[in-house]
């Protein structure tokens, strides 16, 4: 969509509109050919709106969804202000109401009913592809939603199986270091009793050794010195 254009379009429409209601003001104060040129005028400058506004449908049919909803918004209230005007300068000028022949660039007459129905059935598929879209786009979101979804949770089941894994893991360890601090214990009692069984053994020796010289020496006196 072009931006530019659009501008441009709805800056024509404005300066067409802005003629176009004073035209039912000033039929009411002219009679005969003159009010006639006027419903006209009229005439020829609504066809040039109508055709401002189809300009500015299409190009907002490539626009973003945000910018075209807010627009489309504006273009309803810009044809619900074209009728009303229709309906102003029908009233003014009753007896120029039913003209319907082609004017000066070919324009249809302003209660042309095959017009109205045409710009009818543009606004029904205007709002029937917006409403498509819109329908696209949150299925579109819908099925990104469950993708992400389905992601996620592949992702936490492989997660907690590996936080299942390392704490099994870290139970195994765990009961490792249990049986090693038990077995370190056992160790520990073990070495204080071989100490106490080594101290022991020696005190016994040294008693043993002790009665030995005391023995020996008893036997060289009695043996050598007793007899003499």
């Amino acid at each position: 969509m072009s931006s530019e254009e659009f501008e441009k379009l709805h800056e024509v429409y404005r300066s067409l509109y802005e003629e176009l209601k004073l035209m039912p003001g000033r039929a009411l104060k002219c009679h005969g050919e003159e009010r006639k040129r006027l419903v006209r005028s009229f005439d020829e400058r609504q066809g040039e709106a109508e055709e401002m506004l189809q300009g500015m449908e299409e190009e907002l049919r490539a626009a973003p969804s945000s910018y075209r909803n807010a627009m489309s918004t504006k273009l309803r209230m810009y044809r619900r202000d074209l009728g009303k005007l229709q309906r102003d300068i029908k009233i003014s000028a009753p007896g120029f109401g039913s003209l319907s022949q082609p004017v000066e660039g070919g324009h249809h007459g302003i209660y042309s009913s095959e017009n109205q129905h045409s710009t009818h059935l543009q606004s029904q598929r205007a709002l029937l592809l917006q409403g498509t879209e819109s329908l696209n786009n949150a299925s579109q979101s819908i099925e990104r939603s469950q993708r992400i979804a389905a992601e996620t949770e592949h992702i936490g089941t492989d997660v907690i199986e590996e936080l299942g894994e390392q704490r099994e893991q870290l139970d195994r360890t765990r009961n490792r270091l249990v049986n090693t601090g038990e077995n370190l214990s056992r160790s520990r009692k073990i070495l204080r009793a071989m100490s106490r069984r080594l101290m022991t053994n020696k005190l016994l020796l040294g008693v043993i050794i002790l009665m030995e010289l005391a023995i020996l020496g008893a036997v060289i006196y009695l043996k050598f010195f007793r007899g003499k």
